[in-house]
């Protein structure tokens, strides 16, 4: 068990002392002891503090998986400043304006960036030094052997952000959730507790570290002190070998992944005996590829929902609800909280509690939450209540049996004739087809109604789409108000670097001139 006091760096000091010797990363061809790990992240946190970087200050990454992210984050932990890990697959205007927002005063790039971000360079307001990793050109291992480990960690409260990871949104610029030693330990103490994660176990980083699937889970094996193996790429194959090579107990995928890895040569042959539990989420899992991961892995998986606000998990639907046919209706649901973590169902527009099955906006409390957006005191407050909930923005429901279902982003809903449509709901049936590889769906006008949904797809390789078919499914499975009244092909669904699907481009030219009712 995690110590309710601990921070994140009086824990890492523990596992050096308690077990200097057991092996604390993996990564390639290199390999790093808890007491290699420790004293690393202490002489980066003495060449930090040598740049002038102290307490409030940020520093930023802009590199694919390498474990130098993981060693600044762990050494702004230990001087009280805040790593803002940059998604690079970013466009270079939204790179620049996180790099910018964060206020990043030291700037780590990978050789893969090094260009973009010499293009960047006199736009960026306040990064000092550009510094290397990795390649030809590295300057990050004389970085840190040219200073002695550290002896002064800054005396961190637990409410002191450490990570700040921006989120992902559909519109507008992203904003930077600042993650805390509090919120981010007590993450990994509960996921730890539901998903039986103990220090000889062997946690798969696959996701990358921008993201809360990465980051919060490279600190979930932190809290425990069990291994980390960090994937540079989430190369499908070279994933699935990992697991047996390496002994992986944990990990967490991504939906799209693990409908590539289905597809890999020779996946049933491999040894899966390691694993115990796949984590599954941050976007819809179509049900065909639901069906054929289960029937590879077998009975380990896990559907997690969550959000980065949260530093990651707040549900799970546990292999038990995979593997019975009984209850084959909680697949597209997100299971129950998981240890830690209350939620409720809302009404979006009083804030009042809604009833079961009633649909409303899911409201999560916990002691996971992050301290606020970073600069960005309205956004803080209109996202959490004076009283501690966190408004997700996501429409959903609870089951008479407390099942949570996430039906789709409130802002999303489509109010036809006064009824509420979740687009993600008709989406689950269209996908089914066998002839659509994509499907979005979204509300155009209607004189009539108000506003009737539209089904935009994609046609699988080598298929053609026939609209009246779709129709006809939908009509089949789906009350009349849900069914689309019609289907649009497209060769691509537009989205955004981290694949959510941008449904504001879809609607935009049925709205031109209109305005769309929101919630």
């Amino acid at each position: 068990m995690i110590d309710p006091n601990a921070t994140v760096s009086s824990l890492l000091r523990r596992h050096a002392t308690e077990r200097p010797d057991d092996e604390a990363l993996r990564f390639g061809d290199v390999r790093r002891t808890w007491s290699e790990l420790d004293e690393r992240v202490r002489r980066l946190a003495t060449a930090l503090r040598a740049e002038g970087i102290g307490p409030g200050d940020r520093v930023a990454v802009l590199d694919l998986n390498h474990p130098s992210c993981l060693e600044l984050s762990l050494a702004c932990a230990w001087i009280g400043a805040a790593n803002a890990v940059v998604n690079f697959r970013l466009a270079p205007p939204e790179i620049l304006y996180v790099i910018n927002d964060a206020r990043a005063r030291l700037l780590l790039v990978g050789p893969e960036f090094a260009g973009a971000a010499a293009q960047l360079r006199e736009k960026l307001d306040t990064v000092e030094r550009i510094l290397p990793v990795g390649g030809e050109q590295d300057e990050y291992e004389a970085f840190l052997s040219a200073h002695q480990p550290d002896e002064s960690p800054h005396p961190a409260a637990r409410d002191d952000c450490f990570v700040q990871l921006y989120t992902s949104g559909t519109t507008g610029f992203p904003k930077g959730a600042m993650l805390t030693h509090g919120a981010m330990l007590a993450h990994a103490a509960h996921v730890a507790t539901d998903f039986e994660l103990a220090p000889t176990d062997v946690v798969q980083v696959a996701m990358p570290l921008f993201h809360v699937g990465g980051t919060s889970y490279a600190f979930l094996a932190l809290g425990q002190g069990a291994r980390i193996v960090m994937a540079r790429m989430p190369d499908p194959a070279a994933l699935l070998d990992m697991i047996g090579a390496e002994g992986i107990t944990h990990t967490f995928w991504v939906p799209a992944l693990m409908g590539a890895m289905t597809q890999v040569p020779g996946a049933a042959e491999k040894d899966y005996s390691s694993l115990r539990a796949i984590s599954y989420g941050a976007s819809p899992m179509p049900l065909p590829v639901l069906r054929a991961s289960l029937e590879l892995f077998g009975p380990r998986l896990h559907q997690v929902y969550g959000m980065t606000e949260a530093c990651g998990v707040v549900t799970s639907l546990g292999p038990e609800d995979h593997a019975d046919p009984a209850v084959a209706h909680r697949l597209v649901s997100a299971g129950k909280p998981i240890t830690g973590v209350t939620i409720e169902v809302r009404d979006p527009a009083t804030g009042e509690e809604l009833g079961v099955d009633e649909p409303g906006e899911i409201w999560v409390r916990t002691d996971q939450l992050m301290s606020g957006y970073w600069q960005k005191p309205e956004a803080t407050a209109a996202a959490v209540t004076p009283d501690g909930w966190l408004r997700s923005g996501d429409g959903g429901h609870i089951d008479a049996d407390g099942y949570v279902y996430v039906t789709d982003r409130i802002k999303d809903m489509i109010v036809s004739g006064g009824e509420n449509v979740y687009p993600a709901e008709i989406e689950r049936v269209l996908a089914e087809h066998p002839s659509v590889a994509d499907v979005a769906v979204i509300g155009v006008p209607d004189e009539r109604w108000g506003e009737v949904p539209k089904a935009c797809v994609v046609a699988a390789p080598g298929a053609t789409i026939d609209p009246e078919a779709l129709l006809a499914r939908a009509r089949e499975h789906l009350a009349g108000f849900k069914c689309p009244r019609t289907v649009d092909v497209l060769e691509e669904l537009p989205r955004n670097p981290t694949g959510k699907i941008l449904k504001k481009e879809l609607r935009a030219p049925h709205w031109e001139g209109r305005e769309r009712r929101t919630v």
